[in-house]
């Protein structure tokens, strides 16, 4: 790690704590050649590679601004969009994988917007599994009734 204040090219590490959210780590540094003392935040990047090969960094607001189309007209808030977004990238991180197939991002949206709401859910997942009929949609609604039929038997 460069000094930021005489370019030395190293440091000793004072200190180091997690950060709040966990995704990041706080390093207090000290430059053995000026003795200036820095910090610095290292976060471990996640990337997504897309169905063509090409790989880019995740994005939440990506997340959030696939899941606002399918929410139009509903009951959904920037707040509820942006909590699926951070449960979606909890999901994806949690695979503890540096790289991830964007399926995988579009299956960890659908079970936190499926339980945020059903018709915004209808909306993701006929896009999300290329729905051709009307069998399609049906299907997927049968299978929302059972889950609540479930859920309330518990």
């Amino acid at each position: 790690m460069f000094c930021p204040y005489c370019k030395h090219n190293d440091s000793r590490v004072v200190d180091s704590r997690g950060t709040e959210d966990g995704q990041s780590i706080r390093r207090r540094r000290e430059c053995p050649e000026c003795s200036r003392r820095f910090t610095t935040n290292e976060t471990i990047t996640l990337n997504v590679v897309k169905r063509n090969g090409v790989t880019e960094p995740f994005s939440r607001e990506k997340v959030i601004k696939g899941v606002s189309r399918a929410c139009q007209g509903r009951p959904v808030d920037a707040d509820d969009l942006a909590l699926l977004a951070a449960r979606v990238e909890e999901a994806v991180r949690a695979s503890g994988a540096a790289e991830v197939p964007s399926n995988e991002v579009g299956l960890a949206i659908l079970g936190p917007l499926r339980e945020l709401d059903e018709v915004a859910y209808l909306r993701f997942a006929s896009v999300y599994r290329a729905f051709e009929s009307l069998a399609d949609f049906e299907l997927e609604i049968e299978d929302l009734r059972s889950s609540k039929a479930q859920t309330a038997a518990h």
